[in-house]
């Protein structure tokens, strides 16, 4: 497909304002009605009292690594010195919900700008990047986790720091790239703290690396056996050396110095005022607990009534409910938001959903991105198997060098997050899926980049379309991802699916 030269590229002062709109309006989506419910909703019974814990020296077990629950303790360190202590004592401390949720929903509103960094560092195209940063600002999923106190975000944010850090060490060299893959090292090894699955940042990382060896190494340049070639006709080397090239620059050493002992290395140092705190175990015993929890635990609706599978995710089969409450029959009433009189019989809903059109959308873009990918190797092992006439046609196997890095960057990475879930027999959930649904968000806003600055009208008509379903699936959702008050009707038209209840 044929971009439109006049159309490759926005201009920064409308880049610039894009951008700012975008942050604008993540930071409002979520602050605003951060303390709308005065309780502790899901998960925050855990994660609340976890984090007040490490306040008050008070020993507790998690299954999961500490640094998520460090984050929330600060924040409501931090928050109570602003906010006062006031409302509630859920946690066992009177805090209001601000104090230990406003950490949450800063770092949250964040992720546009991580996103969109990452992905102008991997295509160089501001258009591209205003598209990932637009659908990681309206990601449902997303939102709930960040405007209250779990720890999921914390993970992505710290992996996703990870791999920006990482991009912008292969864009220098000398002593900036060490100093930058340090960095990119103490924010992975920060992911595994919050939760082992950040381990798939790493993951993706190594097979990238490893890729990129691949190809420098194991393929010999035909175009010495065969001269009528011209350079124009046979453009592997150029492939090789521009794709991948930076990565071949980080030698072994570097790799196993920045990207494996400095994580462990961090990992093991964020335990140590965990341990602190409970005297009873150490470092060696905490770690056969975590593992003896998860491997005990059964799945399906009895161990919890929202279980799923790891093929489901993709689809939005089964999403959590967070909160569901009448205001006419809860027994919270008096911690729900006060209604307009005369309104009495309305459901508060949250949903840890996400945007059923991104998500639906980028499980195809995935699928598309894994086909091309798929296509090339395909058309490359032939080639070299029956090599002769065909090497005329030999560039053709491969997409344009831009394209060819982003799509195995998307697709190895989205891989490495989504794909070892297959294993797991304990009880999962569909918020297990944000990490690898960041890579499925920037495959598809690379295809609907491709497809507004095409010559084809059809497809510019397409790109434009899908932003906008995008966004309307976004608005109508919003009620249930902020949990405002809805007529039952009005809730039900929100359910989709009958799995969703």
């Amino acid at each position: 497909m044929k971009l439109a030269k006049q159309n490759s590229q926005l201009s920064l002062l409308w880049f610039s304002f894009g951008m700012l709109a975008i942050m604008g309006l993540s930071f409002a989506l979520h602050f605003w009605g951060l303390g709308r419910f005065n309780m502790l909703v899901f998960d925050e019974i855990y994660y609340v009292k976890y984090g007040n814990n490490y306040l008050i020296n008070q020993p507790h077990f998690d299954a999961h690594p500490p640094l998520g629950k460090y984050m929330i303790a600060v924040g409501m360190w931090l928050g109570s010195h602003v906010l006062g202590k006031d409302l509630n004592s859920l946690s066992n401390t009177a805090i209001y919900p601000w104090v230990y949720r406003w950490m949450n929903a800063f770092v949250g509103s964040l992720f546009p700008a991580v996103v969109g960094g990452i992905a102008y560092l991997i295509s160089q195209r501001r258009s591209y990047t205003l598209i990932a940063s637009l659908f990681m600002a309206v990601d449902g999923l997303f939102l709930v986790e960040s405007r209250y106190a779990l720890i999921n975000i914390y993970l992505v944010m710290f992996g996703l720091l990870g791999h920006l850090f990482f991009l912008i060490a292969l864009a220098n060299r000398g002593n900036n790239r060490q100093v930058w893959l340090f960095f990119s090292g103490i924010s992975l090894g920060a992911s595994v703290a919050v939760k082992w699955n950040g381990l798939a940042f790493l993951l993706g990382i190594y097979i990238l690396w490893g890729l990129a060896w691949f190809l420098q190494v194991f393929p010999r340049n035909y175009a010495e056996d065969v001269p009528e070639i011209s350079s124009q006709q046979f453009k592997f080397r150029q492939v090789k050396e521009s794709i991948f090239k930076n990565l071949t620059e980080v030698n072994f050493l570097q790799v196993t110095l920045f990207l494996a002992v400095i994580p462990a290395i961090v990992y093991a140092l964020l335990w140590i005022p965990h341990l602190e705190i409970n005297k009873d175990t150490n470092f060696v015993k905490v770690h056969q607990q975590m593992l003896g929890f998860h491997q005990n635990m059964k799945s399906g609706p009895k161990v919890h009534p929202y279980c799923s599978s790891w093929y489901t995710w993709p689809l939005l089969i089964r999403p959590v409910v967070y909160l569901f409450e009448k205001s006419a029959t809860s027994s919270k009433a008096a911690a729900l938001p006060p209604l307009p009189p005369g309104i009495k019989d309305v459901s508060y809903a949250v949903y840890g959903m996400g945007n059923p059109v991104l998500w639906w959308f980028s499980s195809l873009a995935i699928l598309l991105s894994i086909a091309l990918l798929l296509k090339r190797v395909w058309s490359w092992l032939k080639t070299r198997m029956d090599r002769g006439d065909r090497l005329i046609n030999y560039p053709d196997y491969f997409p344009p060098t831009k394209e060819l890095w982003l799509v195995s960057y998307v697709v190895i990475n989205w891989s490495a997050h989504f794909l070892p879930w297959m294993k797991v027999t304990r009880c999962t959930f569909l918020y297990l899926y944000m990490s690898a649904s960041v890579f499925a968000f920037l495959g598809l806003a690379w295809t609907i980049d491709r497809w507004l600055q095409s010559y084809q009208r059809r497809l510019r008509i397409m790109g434009v379309t899908a932003i906008f379903l995008v966004l309307a699936a976004f608005v109508f959702c919003l009620p249930i991802y902020l949990g405002l008050p809805l007529p039952f009707s009005q809730y039900k038209l929100r359910i989709w699916l009958s799995t969703w209840i």
